[in-house]
């Protein structure tokens, strides 16, 4: 299979840097350390609320031309920082998840993780028809807005809504997965340089603590297409 973004979404945020990994051989059993991306996630907010970060701003920005309420609809990342703002920790749901998360807040990066079985044909980020379906992690079905940009496969199924802000159920990471699909975004004015750190830091966490060795690509509008090998 392959994943990646329409020419339209190049073609309208050139900025764009999408870093993504490919894995097999995952399973729930391992424990990371996630102490060190914490413990940079709460320096940074010390210094500033994340809504102040650039990166963070960036997709702002970003939801506002696609006319979403920033405040309303929050990427993921942004999400994560403010409620390990509020609460000083997150919760713990599968180990690649957590460690996914805790690079996330580290770098203030949105990082999708998803479950490949789950997924049918290639996978594109584009514009939504409003046609597709997508299954909420309460197991509702829901139709997405035309022209919203979502994770969609072959089969007509949204694996994210508005972009980064929300992913599926169905292809939520369980204790049953094998093998995941990771995909890091950013439009900040740095983000050539910090996507490759995320794609690194998730690599060596994939190596370290599940024994395998990842497909990565940083993808551009001269190359958007990343091959998925199981």
């Amino acid at each position: 299979m392959y994943f990646q973004h329409s020419p339209r979404l190049w073609s309208e945020h050139p900025g764009l840097v999408a870093g993504v990994l490919s894995a097999t051989g995952i399973d729930a059993s391992p424990s990371p350390d996630l102490s060190s991306h914490l413990a940079r996630a709460k320096d940074r907010l010390g210094s500033s609320p994340e809504s102040e970060f650039p990166e963070i701003q960036a997709w702002r920005r970003t939801f506002a031309s696609m006319g979403l309420k920033p405040t309303q609809y929050r990427c993921a990342s942004e999400a994560l920082l403010r409620r390990f703002r509020k609460e000083g920790a997150l919760p713990r749901l599968h180990p690649l998840v957590d460690l996914c998360n805790a690079i996330s807040l580290a770098l203030a990066v949105p990082v999708a993780v998803l479950d490949l079985s789950k997924i049918t044909g290639d996978l594109e980020v584009r514009h939504a028809t409003g046609d597709e379906e997508y299954v909420t992690f309460g197991g509702d079905v829901e139709h997405p807005a035309p022209d919203e940009v979502v994770f969609a496969d072959e089969a007509g199924r949204a694996h994210a809504r508005r972009w980064t802000n929300r992913q599926s159920g169905l292809s939520a990471v369980r204790g049953s997965t094998t093998d995941v699909l990771i995909v890091a975004e950013a439009l900040h004015d740095t983000a050539a340089t910090d996507v490759p750190r995320l794609v690194e830091a998730v690599a060596a966490g994939l190596a370290e603590h599940w024994h395998v060795s990842p497909g990565t690509a940083i993808l551009s509008r001269a190359r958007p297409r990343f091959a998925v090998h199981s």
